[in-house]
């Protein structure tokens, strides 16, 4: 018994000394880049790009934590490892060098965990390396069972809502639009008993999935099994005001159409993704 104990003791040091190194070399490059714009060097960039840094954590360190992530049942060194390797997401060459490593599919098997933090834990570092495309090829097995994820989590909870943030950005192009025909329902019913941010959130998806002409039939039948306060009265209101926030476009009508109409069921004529990696805690 004291054998493992110590094991996982250890383990958790190593991931924690990872993290701590991680949090102090971001506060040593924030000072850096506060000197440089002070003596009028470049500011950070003006896109929405991961930032593209040497100063990374190596790949030695990052196998590491996959290695840790494997070997560990506990989901405290599990959170722990998944914060760390998000983070380090948030840099375009540890993106590159993770999936090379085969991270992705360690991280992905976390998806199946029975403990609600690690599966959002996971799923917030899949946000972060779904940013480069390569990757979307390795990540879009998992969307059936992201899907799933957010019909299953507590209604706003953090769980769901990690979810829908890895979908909207799985979703910019059209090549994974079929694997998520099946939540579409459920994202509609989203819309009306969801939080605001929820509502934001689930409105992003459908926002891309509504460019893509081929999901319009998909989307109207969906429709035609809403109950009728989601389609009209409060509800549409709800749905129209929401889509003007997260586009900024109150010049763009929302309409909802009826079912023997031929038109589209949603208009959104502009795609939505999670535009900036998210650092996490």
């Amino acid at each position: 018994m004291g054998e493992p104990r110590g094991a996982a003791a250890r383990a958790a040091a190593m991931v924690l000394a990872a993290g701590a190194c991680y949090c102090l070399w971001r506060l040593a490059a924030g000072g850096r880049r506060a000197r440089a714009q002070g003596r009028g060097g470049p500011g950070p960039p003006s896109d929405n790009s991961p930032p593209v840094s040497t100063h990374t954590m190596d790949a030695d360190a990052l196998q590491k934590l996959i290695h840790l992530l494997q070997a560990t049942d506990d989901p405290l060194i599990q959170e722990q490892a998944l914060i760390t390797l998000s983070n380090s997401a948030a840099f375009s060459v540890n993106q590159d060098i993770i999936r090379n490593l085969d991270g992705l599919s360690v991280i992905g098997g976390m998806l199946s965990d029975s403990v609600p933090k690690v599966k959002e834990k996971a799923l917030n570092a899949l946000n972060n390396l779904s940013m480069n495309i390569k990757n979307q090829e390795e990540i879009q097995v998992y969307i059936t069972q992201v899907c799933r994820n957010v019909e299953s989590a507590p209604l706003n909870s953090d769980l769901q809502l990690a979810a829908l943030r890895l979908l909207t950005n799985m979703s910019v192009t059209g090549d994974y639009h079929h694997k998520m025909i099946n939540s579409i329902p459920c994202f509609l019913h989203l819309l009306s008993e969801g939080t605001e941010r929820t509502q934001i959130q689930v409105l992003k998806v459908l926002v891309n999935l509504s460019a893509n002409p081929a999901m319009t039939k998909h989307l109207l039948r969906a429709q035609r099994v809403m109950s009728y306060r989601y389609c009209t009265g409060r509800g549409g209101d709800t749905v129209a005001m929401n889509l003007k926030t997260v586009g900024r476009t109150a010049c763009v009508p929302f309409q909802i159409i009826s079912d023997n109409s031929q038109k589209p069921a949603l208009t959104f004529p502009f795609h939505q993704k999670t535009s900036t990696v998210n650092f996490f805690m």
